[in-house]
C-alpha cells in the first residue's frame, strides 16, 4: 500500500461515510482483514498500552445471532464481517512485554523502560476501574477511526454501531472481566448509498485564542 500524500487521505476522510446496506455475497478475505487491524494498530494509546482487543465475527449464523443482540440492525448480517472492539482495563498487565519489545527493537534504552515500567505500575492499578475504563474507551475509539480510514482505503465501507445489548454481549462471547464491550464495526462492500451528513461550521466548534 502506498503511503497517503495529503491529498488523497482529505480524499479518503470526505469519502468516507457510514454504510448501512452491504453486498452479501461478498467476503473480504481474512489476511485483507488482518490487514486492516494489523495497520489500524499503529494508532496511538495512552503510555502506548495499546488497550484494544478485536473479536472478528465472520460466521453467517454467529453473525445472525448477533444481529438480534445489536438492536436487529441489517449491517450486522449483511456485511463481509463485524469487528468487536474492547477495551482491556487490566491494560497495565502488558507493560513488561510491550517495553520490552521496545528495548528489542532498539526504540528504548533498558533504563527507560525500567522508569516507564514502574511509573506505570505505580499508576494505572491503583486507578478506578471506571477511569482505566475511559482511557480503553478514548483509546478504542482512536484505532476504530483509523480502522475505519484503512478499510476505506482501501474500497471497503463501515458503520459504527454503538447500540447494542452489551451484556448480552458479554454473555454470547464469554468476554473475560477485564475486557469491556466498546463498538461494533461492520465492514464489506456497499449495497447502497452511503449515510450522508453535514457538520457544524468550524466557527462554532473552535475557537482561536
Amino acid at each position: 500500500m502506498n503511503l497517503p500524500t495529503d491529498q488523497n487521505l482529505s480524499t479518503i476522510i470526505k469519502e468516507r461515510h457510514s454504510v448501512r446496506k452491504y453486498d452479501p455475497t461478498y467476503k473480504i478475505p481474512k489476511k485483507e482483514i488482518e490487514n486492516i487491524l494489523d495497520e489500524a494498530t499503529q494508532a496511538p494509546s495512552s503510555s502506548n498500552l495499546q488497550a484494544w482487543r478485536f473479536i472478528v465475527i465472520e460466521d453467517q449464523n454467529i453473525k445472525k445471532e448477533l444481529r438480534q443482540i445489536a438492536n436487529n440492525q441489517e449491517s450486522v448480517e449483511t456485511s463481509s464481517a463485524v469487528i468487536a472492539v474492547l477495551g482491556d482495563t487490566e491494560m497495565y498487565k502488558n507493560v513488561d512485554k510491550i517495553y520490552g519489545m521496545n528495548v528489542e527493537a532498539g526504540f528504548m534504552d533498558q533504563a527507560t523502560r525500567e522508569r516507564m515500567v514502574s511509573n506505570t505500575m505505580n499508576t494505572y492499578p491503583h486507578a478506578p476501574k471506571e477511569t482505566r475504563e475511559s482511557i480503553a474507551n478514548f483509546d478504542a475509539g482512536l484505532v476504530s477511526m483509523q480502522l475505519m480510514l484503512i478499510a476505506k482505503s482501501k474500497g471497503y465501507d463501515t458503520v459504527t454501531m454503538g447500540g447494542f445489548n452489551k451484556q448480552q454481549f458479554i454473555e454470547k462471547f464469554d468476554v473475560p472481566e477485564r475486557y469491556v464491550p466498546i463498538v461494533l464495526i461492520a465492514i464489506g462492500k456497499s449495497a447502497g448509498p452511503s449515510f450522508q451528513t453535514t457538520r457544524l461550521p468550524l466557527n462554532e466548534v473552535a475557537k482561536f485564542i
